[in-house]
């Protein structure tokens, strides 16, 4: 009789397992096979039309994917609106964001389309990791197969937000020790450096490169004279800071290895990009990306799925699936 019981259970158990796969502990390809086995080509399909009035949206829904795991995990706490019910400082307002990250109504977008079809079930933090997947494949460059799983943050962490995240002016010193600090290390910081092989950044983030560089109140003079000139067309020192410029002045919205092949001739567009090509640590391997394209892509899926692994919740006891990504359930 108590052998026939354990059986039982242990039917019931797996069976558990089969039906809730919300219940499994650890990221992985197909997590949404039985609830949401669309949830990819939804996004997908939001994404194409985003893209077609908008060429940056890509670039930028890849950067609040990066922003988000960054910051206390991929945990989608970027999205959240501030609450003083909850007790919410809006990560959105923290220095390297605020004013600058974009693409929020089209994440909500995503999540109407995802609720439609499977509501209830896919995370934001997930639709993060799906929609940088699938920004970098319709730009031409690599696909993955996204490890999903991810839950919803029910907080955020705006001091944690200005002080982790890396920063367009930092050097390399700098830049390695914040990836460090979450698990990557100095080729996932060069690989995932060449997502700005398109975007575009705003001139107040350049003001200081372009006309006060180390408060010498002259330009880097490593930045490639030629682009110098043309940026300043574009950013003038009294304007308003807030006009755009592409980050690769190439190929600014196809997602290739040209970012590499411009950091080489002093074209990169930010002292942190610069920086990649100024030591031992990565120029190398800044050369074998701009020598190899598919080395790159390969290895930029391989850091993007190690990123979107930062400490994710997962399990029913660690977040939820948040119904709007802009606020906590039952706010």
């Amino acid at each position: 009789m108590l052998a026939s019981s354990s059986s039982s259970f242990l039917a019931i158990l797996l069976l558990t397992c089969i039906i809730f796969p919300l219940a499994r502990a650890q990221l992985n390809s197909t997590f949404y096979s039985l609830t949401c086995p669309n949830v990819s080509a939804i996004v997908t399909t939001v994404m194409q039309q985003a893209l077609q009035s908008d060429p940056r949206i890509g670039a930028s829904l890849i950067r609040l994917h990066f922003h988000d795991c960054f910051v206390q995990g991929c945990d989608g706490s970027i999205l959240l609106d501030n609450n003083s019910n909850r007790s919410i400082q809006s990560e959105k307002d923290a220095g390297p964001n605020t004013n600058s990250t974009r693409g929020f109504d089209v994440v909500d977008n995503i999540k109407i389309a995802v609720e439609s079809s499977c509501p209830g079930v896919v995370s934001c933090a997930d639709i993060l990791a799906l929609a940088s997947e699938s920004a970098v494949s319709l730009a031409g460059g690599p696909s993955w197969n996204v490890l999903l799983g991810r839950r919803d943050s029910t907080s955020a962490n705006q001091a944690a937000a200005n002080t982790s995240i890396p920063a367009p002016f930092e050097d390399l010193s700098n830049l390695t020790a914040k990836f460090n600090a979450v698990g990557l290390n100095v080729t996932d910081l060069v690989a995932l450096s060449g997502a700005q092989t398109f975007g575009r950044v705003q001139c107040r983030v350049l003001s200081n490169r372009l006309y006060n560089s180390s408060g010498s109140g002259n330009p880097d003079p490593t930045l490639n004279t030629t682009d110098l000139s043309a940026l300043r067309r574009i950013c003038p020192q009294n304007g308003t800071g807030f006009a755009v410029a592409n980050l690769d002045p190439t190929t600014p919205d196809t997602f290739d290895a040209n970012y590499f092949s411009n950091l080489q001739v002093n074209r990169g567009l930010l002292q942190s990009d610069q920086e990649l090509f100024s030591a031992a640590p990565t120029a190398p391997i800044v050369r074998l990306f701009s020598a190899n394209q598919s080395a790159f892509f390969q290895r930029f899926a391989e850091s993007m799925i190690k990123m979107g692994n930062i400490s994710p919740l997962t399990g029913f006891n660690n977040g939820e699936i948040r119904a709007n990504c802009r606020r906590v359930n039952g706010s």
